[in-house]
């Protein structure tokens, strides 16, 4: 039975002013920040050295797609018998999920970098690492921040996930709980408050990139 509008925002208010509601958002958020701030490191990291040492390619790119082509949420049982129900799994599932946008668009755009300004950096008498700081990674700014908002997406997404099998808190946990009441209203409040969290996280990302970035890199996002 689909519950009235009313009951909804009736169960949104109560949640909210019994602090159950804020409780879960709040560790749900630290959840996914902690998470992607892992996995940026690593992606970038990992993109440059693949990027600037491409001979390694053949020797990590079979175990790279391989990875990247298991869903993470599998990995969840597993994760439980090694790490328990903690915290770890769900960040690991995290970093699984949001790396490899951010691993791919790095590298790309490092190694889309056109030849054309290279020689200029040549001609200009630039070190191998004035050029890649110079010329090379400004170039690949747009793909690294487009790796970066598709990740974070993607975080939102695996840490519902984790939550629900895995977790006694957090917005994923809320609505199996809901569910298992049979509390369809409080099902919605939680899907309904993902929702927005995602949304507003992706617009303060993209005000932020839009203030930092250069040559009209944030305006293409809107």
């Amino acid at each position: 039975m689909v519950p009235r509008p009313m009951k909804v925002w009736d169960s949104f208010v109560g949640m909210a002013e019994s602090g159950e509601l804020f409780e879960n958002i709040s560790i749900s958020l630290r959840r996914v920040l902690i998470g992607f701030c892992i996995a940026f490191f690593l992606a970038f990291f990992l993109g440059i050295l693949a990027s600037l040492i491409p001979k390694l390619t053949p020797y990590y790119n079979h175990i790279v797609e391989f990875v990247r082509n298991v869903p993470p949420m599998s990995l969840i049982p597993l994760l439980i018998l090694w790490f328990g129900i903690g915290e770890t799994p769900k960040i690991i599932i995290i970093v699984l999920t949001s790396f490899f946008p951010i691993f791919l668009n790095t590298k790309s755009g490092i190694l889309s970098c056109d030849s054309k300004l290279l020689e200029v950096g040549d001609s200009l008498g630039f070190s191998d690492g004035q050029k890649f700081f110079k010329i090379m990674l400004p170039n690949a700014v747009p793909s690294i921040l487009v790796g970066m908002r598709i990740g974070l997406g993607y975080s939102w997404r695996a840490i519902v996930g984790a939550e629900m099998i895995a977790a006694a808190s957090g917005l994923g946990y809320l609505i199996l709980d809901a569910q298992q009441m049979s509390r369809s209203d409080k099902v919605l409040v939680g899907i309904f408050v993902i929702g927005i969290l995602g949304y507003f996280c992706d617009r303060l990302f993209y005000l932020i990139i839009k203030n930092i970035s250069y040559g009209g890199v944030g305006d293409s996002w809107s």
